[in-house]
């Protein structure tokens, strides 16, 4: 599955449309022209009539040159710098290894990848560049006759630059968190045919960072589909739409929610319905601690555990000034899930207890209680917006990201292309170095071969 197990997903967990993928449904046309027009030369039995002058010193006879099976070696790299997180390598392996081959006068397809030489780095790698497209870091290498595979450069290219991504998107929010837990929110900025490969690529920078800063995150998804390739499950409490269905009553909400569901989900609440993030979120813990201390001194510990309240969330608009904070006339400082509304949360949360009028184990209980809820905050998070709230010491125990994990754009660094380009050729049994101008083979001592 990746660099930390040594295994390859197998191509059926990606649901392949492998018959339309052979016909280049997926492919980019120019492509399917080449690969057409390749094999009608070599149907018409064509060879080489042009100059060379890339291989002119060679002293070559180019004369007998079979262009139409014309076996080239083909590296794709990725050009997102400093470094990419590479996703997307076992699903590009799956369409060569179901795609790659020829239709026969019958009709029907011919396989040839047991005919290719590939190699891939493992899903999990790091690849970097540094704005030279002479000095890349190939994350696929394949040598065989370009007219079986040319049709899956697009595709290939397609789930490399999606998985790695996302991967890389959660990587760098992942260090920008310093450590604390990402929840994994992008379903709804996306379709959803894309939600397992999102979540395997999610999951995959998680263990990355684990492994380069020796941290043992989770993996927190929040649907069944991004688990699908990994075997993880959603995760999740209560949407806004439930408090309106609870009359807009969120401790209700949570307590009905804490009753019904199982006890080893968390139950963390979400407070900014009606605009006052502090407020609710005392009412929640009030009405939780009372009934899970009613229960506990019944002897129900198990049902007692239902409610054990795991944290808050704020997910306050970015237009709105929650109630609890008072205004500085700064829009960042005032709306949206900021700093001070953070600071005040933990600040009430941490000294609840105190007006319970409880003694004894009842009040080290309740103390206890409050001061074990975590803050999970949501709403506009990047990287750039958590740096700030770790370098502020924000008592914020939970980051919620979304859309920006998805982002691809050149301004804020998150484009993650990947290029494909032919860089050698074989002839007459011999492999000679041949690619366009800017370009070169490249190797990749991470780069394994396939079998």
């Amino acid at each position: 599955m990746s660099i930390f197990d040594r295994q390859r997903l197998p191509p059926s967990v990606f649901k392949l449309d492998a018959d339309r993928m052979r016909q280049g449904w997926y492919s980019d046309k120019y492509f399917i022209n080449i690969a057409r027009t390749l094999a009608e030369l070599a149907a018409q039995g064509y060879r080489f009539g042009g100059n060379a002058p890339d291989l002119a010193d060679l002293d070559l006879d180019l004369a007998n040159v079979d262009v139409g099976s014309i076996e080239v070696e083909m590296q794709w790299f990725p050009r997102r710098r400093p470094l990419t997180v590479v996703a997307g390598v076992d699903k590009s392996l799956a369409m060569l290894r179901d795609c790659t081959g020829y239709f026969d006068d019958a009709g029907r397809f011919v396989s040839t990848f047991d005919q290719m030489e590939v190699w891939a780095v493992q899903d999990g790698s790091e690849a970097a560049y540094d704005g030279d497209p002479m000095n890349v870091t190939p994350v696929m290498r394949v040598r065989g006759r370009y007219r079986d595979f040319a049709m899956l450069e697009t595709p290939t290219l397609g789930a490399l630059a999606r998985g790695s991504r996302v991967a890389t998107n959660v990587y760098e929010v992942l260090k920008a968190a310093q450590g604390k837990t990402v929840l994994f929110f992008p379903a709804r900025f996306d379709a959803h045919e894309l939600q397992a490969a999102d979540g395997y690529a999610y999951q995959i920078a998680v263990q990355l960072f684990n492994q380069n800063y020796g941290k043992s995150l989770s993996a927190h998804v929040s649907t069944d589909a991004q688990g699908d390739w990994w075997g993880g499950a959603g995760g999740g409490t209560v949407a806004h739409a439930a408090i309106a269905c609870f009359l807009g009553d969120t401790a209700e909400a949570t307590m009905a929610f804490a009753a019904t569901r199982p006890a080893d989900m968390p139950r963390i609440a979400l407070v900014d319905f009606r605009n006052d993030c502090v407020g609710t979120s005392l009412e929640i813990i009030r009405r939780m601690f009372r009934r899970h201390l009613e229960l506990t001194k019944a002897g129900r510990l198990e049902d007692a555990k239902k409610y054990k309240l795991y944290g808050v969330r704020p997910d306050t608009s970015v237009t709105l000034r929650d109630v609890s904070v008072p205004p500085l006339g700064d829009k960042r400082l005032d709306c949206g899930v900021n700093p001070r509304l953070v600071f005040l949360m933990r600040a009430a949360i941490d000294r609840e207890w105190q007006g319970w009028g409880l003694e004894g184990e009842d009040r080290k209980r309740a103390e206890q209680y409050c001061r074990e809820v975590k803050i999970a905050v949501t709403g506009g998070f990047a990287p750039a917006k958590i740096r700030q709230f770790e370098e502020l010491q924000v008592p914020a125990d939970i980051y919620g990201v979304g859309s920006w994990l998805l982002s691809s754009c050149d301004v804020c660094g998150t484009n993650t292309d990947f290029t494909a380009d032919v860089v050698r050729v074989r002839i007459h049994g011999k492999w000679y170095d041949l690619a366009k101008t800017g370009r070169k083979a490249c190797d990749n001592l991470m780069l394994e071969r396939v079998q």
